[in-house]
């Protein structure tokens, strides 16, 4: 039987998705919590691996196990085995040729800025944080030179694993609700740090730093040396993958209505 969950988690505490030697991952966490539930190993699958400090609202994995269970007990059971900063949002019994990466047609992230003299605090780890009053109609315009397909190495980390620089940016949405900013990006798929790095330099045109003009240099430049250094992981979320709508998924979890 092949399972799919969305979850969502708070990845302050963890070393990023995927699983390594230090076992302070999302997935370590949770596949311990489900082969208990199963009493048999389970090894996942993500939509979209995320960082160290990064979160999630609506991850989606799935996973293959010849446990029989009801969708709902999907849900709770694991739950029981999970730390409170990781909770299994939905489960759903799939047919075994969905596969949660390559069958999503688009993946979408939040960032969530603090715009204040002073430092955050009850969510230092839940926001990224600038000093400087932004320029939100600047952001804008220099955003919409991203949109569309483009060799996005200029914001590529070294690091990266895509075979391809080349992603198509379908939106980039900028919203202000009283101090807190929230930007919203959708595309085909992601390269490393690639969300951290453009904001990187858009706060660099909303803080009047830079030209607008200068987006669409560093985008030409293809170079991560032309981009501004690479911006903080606490105020980024995974919002989750999109899937065509003949595999019933859902699209949010309750967590969406947290975010300013």
């Amino acid at each position: 039987m092949r399972v799919a969950l969305g979850l969502s988690y708070d990845g302050s505490p963890y070393d990023g998705w995927q699983s390594q030697p230090s076992a302070r991952t999302v997935q370590d966490q949770l596949e311990r919590a489900l082969s208990r539930f199963c009493d048999q190993p389970i090894r996942t699958m993500c939509a979209g691996r995320t960082d160290a400090g990064v979160h999630a609202l609506m991850q989606v994995v799935h996973f293959d196990t010849s446990a029989e269970r009801e969708e709902n007990s999907w849900v709770r059971g694991p739950n029981s085995f999970l730390p409170p900063t990781i909770a299994v949002q939905w489960a759903r019994h799939m047919s075994d040729e969905f596969h949660c990466r390559a069958h999503a047609t688009s993946r979408r992230y939040a960032y969530v800025l603090l715009e204040s003299a002073v430092r955050p605090s009850v969510d230092a780890t839940r926001v990224g944080w600038v000093f400087r009053a932004l320029d939100q109609a600047a952001m804008e315009r220099a955003a919409e030179h991203l949109i569309g397909e483009h060799d996005f190495s200029a914001f590529r980390a070294a690091q990266c694993q895509s075979h391809t620089p080349i992603k198509t940016l379908s939106r980039i949405q900028i919203t202000r609700k009283g101090a807190y900013w929230r930007f919203e990006f959708e595309a085909n798929a992601f390269l490393h740090h690639m969300i951290r790095n453009i904001m990187g330099c858009l706060l660099q045109v909303g803080q009047g730093l830079r030209p607008v003009s200068w987006m669409g240099e560093v985008l030409a430049a293809r170079s991560r040396e032309a981009a501004a250094p690479t911006f903080s992981p606490e105020g980024l979320y995974f919002l989750g993958p999109r899937y065509d709508a003949r595999w019933g998924l859902p699209e949010r979890t309750a967590a969406y209505d947290w975010l300013p």
